[in-house]
């Protein structure tokens, strides 16, 4: 999901009364919600995708970084202490670290329901997993959330009795649209293979996955083997339906089938889940061009 759904999140779950437990409360959980992108930070040493949803997303991690995030808020919170007067008593590492627990567990849990993937089994195996039930960029859950902090975070302020509540129904209200999409998700499934699996367009697989902010549509990925035929599944009228052309893979061109095997895109190719491939030749040379179908996210090498 994206950042600020994750903010939201450690945020929301914050006001619901958690973030009282000790101080740093509430920042630890916002914290936590994005802690496992840490991964960013090897871009710069241009192993982003390598590296993208995976160590820091794994099981170890789950275990490894709330004691590193808790090491880095009481840190924090014992040098403030000492270079400024502070009257809030000192942040509890026993209750920073189950905060941080909570707030940590909630990304990778996010980041498996779209379709970018997450390679839970890290560093033990690489293998990508996919819940394919949401939209990176969800809409509905940022407005819920979002409503549900700035109304508490509004009674806080005013000194109303029960601050919590509109949080909690806000994280009430997420959960039960996630367990719907999750059952949508496999009612659109189901249409498809049983309208389409059993045919030549799906011969090697079939993907179905979130659209942008529509529940009841659901994009299709029917791979025929040498092409892509995209579409997608009405769950109001129960019936795919696909474009009139097919995305062609071309990768038995001799020149994909080598910049394939090259080292260079070796990583591109691990995440890659729908890749095509584009051949430019010009002036005795030769390019290739990898693009994911599901984003339009491409790598481009030169072959011999």
């Amino acid at each position: 999901m994206d950042n600020i759904c994750h903010t939201l999140v450690g945020a929301a779950l914050a006001r619901t009364g958690l973030k009282t437990r000790t101080t740093l409360g509430a920042a630890t959980m916002m914290i936590g919600a994005n802690f496992p992108d840490i991964d960013i930070l090897t871009a710069p040493f241009g192993r982003a995708l390598e590296m993208r949803r995976g160590w820091t997303h794994g099981v170890l991690a789950l275990v490894v970084l709330p004691f590193v995030l808790t090491a880095i808020m009481i840190g924090w919170d014992r040098w403030r202490r000492r270079s400024k007067a502070h009257d809030h008593p000192a942040a509890v590492p026993r209750q920073i670290l189950l905060l941080s627990a909570i707030s940590i567990l909630t990304h990778p849990t996010l980041d498996w329901m779209n379709s970018y993937g997450l390679r839970w089994l890290m560093p033990f195996d690489g293998t990508w997993f996919y819940g394919d039930s949401l939209f990176i960029v969800d809409p509905w859950l940022l407005l819920v959330l979002g409503a549900g902090v700035l109304m508490s975070r509004r009674r806080e302020r005013s000194g109303h009795p029960e601050p919590w509540s509109p949080a909690r129904l806000a994280i009430g209200i997420a959960t039960s649209y996630i367990v719907v999409m999750l059952g949508l998700q496999e009612v659109a499934e189901r249409i498809a293979q049983r309208q389409v699996g059993g045919t030549g367009r799906a011969r090697s697989g079939l993907i179905v996955t979130a659209s942008p902010a529509n529940p009841f549509r659901w994009r299709v990925h029917a791979d025929e083997g040498q092409r892509y035929w995209m579409g997608a599944v009405s769950l109001p009228e129960g019936r795919v339906g696909f474009a009139s052309e097919a995305l062609e893979k071309n990768a038995e061109d001799p020149a994909s089938i080598r910049a394939a095997a090259d080292p260079r895109v070796a990583p591109f190719l691990d995440w890659a889940r729908l890749p095509f491939y584009r051949v430019t030749r010009s002036g005795g040379r030769t390019f290739v061009r990898i693009t994911d179908a599901r984003y339009g996210a491409s790598v481009q090498v030169e072959v011999q």
